[in-house]
């Protein structure tokens, strides 16, 4: 089986899991994090968690300070006191409340994240997930043979059961492994990603609505799922990035070489499937996952949310 299988069938992620409905969840903020990235990892909109915390939308967020988490009632209802929806109708007794409309507007979790608990071991994950040692370590930039440290943010694979550790409190301090891409302090904008786009053969406004969904354009970004940078990498593609379609050495402390190992595999997927909006799908879950699965709930809602943006970047 190729690289290009293989990477696409074993690591196509499960989707975090949202918010429950219960009280809120602190947040301590980290180091590349914004009120935008911390909303859209938790399934909610910048405004959502602004109106819960008492901030404005542009707030920024000070490294090592606690952010409150809302459950979707909890949020709803801050946004309700401060004026920013209507509030709801009165419901009779005997009526029950209808269920809430879905949004479009938030940007869905990461797929595949786990923090590793107090002892979970490389292997024994590997072997909860049914694939090869080597395989998970590939595609996490890990060392097969290394210790495996609590609070390392990893990418399960597709269709992986949960760990047994799972249901442990998540480690308060999380380990970004080192290996390229490495998160940096830098950002881009819009036009840089569009030229970069256009130079590469691919559409500039879905380059550009993918950077600012994955990232809001922050190089310093990691997700739970361990993808870096703008264009939210792992290891594992970007090394097939490096080895398989680029023509030259990517630097991988660039946040240019971010969006251009970006493009670049984004231009390789809809060579693979002839179609954008199955691009966009398989940038999100897999192309294995989406063949084999189909598009999961939640990655159907991030191409909503990718074609919409493109507005935003003078496309359609």
């Amino acid at each position: 089986m190729r690289l290009t299988q293989l990477c696409a069938v074993l690591f196509a992620v499960l989707a975090l899991i949202p918010s429950t409905a219960g009280a809120a969840v602190p947040h301590v903020v980290q180091p590349g994090e914004s009120l935008w990235s911390i909303a859209a990892a938790n399934n909610l909109t910048t405004r959502t968690v602004a109106a819960y915390n008492g901030l404005s939308e542009s707030s920024p967020v000070v490294l090592g300070s606690t952010i409150q988490i809302p459950s979707t009632a909890e949020g709803y209802a801050s946004l309700q006191k401060a004026g920013l929806v209507a509030a709801a109708p009165l419901q009779s007794a005997a009526a029950p409340a209808p269920a809430a409309a879905s949004s479009t507007s938030a940007a869905p979790a990461a797929q595949g994240a786990y923090t590793v608990r107090p002892g979970d071991t490389l292997s024994g994950l590997a072997a909860g997930a049914r694939v090869p040692v080597s395989a998970m370590a590939a595609i996490n930039g890990l060392d097969p043979n290394g210790v495996l440290l609590a609070g390392t943010v990893i990418k399960l694979p597709a269709g992986a059961p949960a760990p047994a550790r799972a249901s442990q409190p998540t480690p308060v301090a999380t380990v970004v492994p080192s290996a390229a891409p490495e998160p940096t302090p830098s950002r881009v904008d819009a036009s840089s990603i569009q030229s970069a786009a256009a130079a590469g053969g691919v559409s500039p406004s879905l380059a550009a609505a993918i950077g600012w969904q994955e990232s809001g354009f922050n190089n310093a970004m990691v997700s739970g799922a361990n993808a870096r940078g703008v264009m939210q990498i792992t290891p594992g593609t970007w090394a097939f990035v490096q080895n398989n379609l680029a023509g030259r050495r990517l630097d991988p402390n660039s946040a240019a070489d971010n969006v251009s190992a970006g493009v670049l595999y984004l231009k390789h997927l809809i060579q693979q499937t002839g179609d954008e909006s199955t691009a966009i799908a398989c940038y999100y879950q897999g192309c294995g996952s989406v063949r084999s699965r189909g598009l999961f709930d939640d990655t159907k809602r991030y191409v909503a949310n990718v074609q919409a943006l493109r507005a935003r970047f003078g496309g359609s």
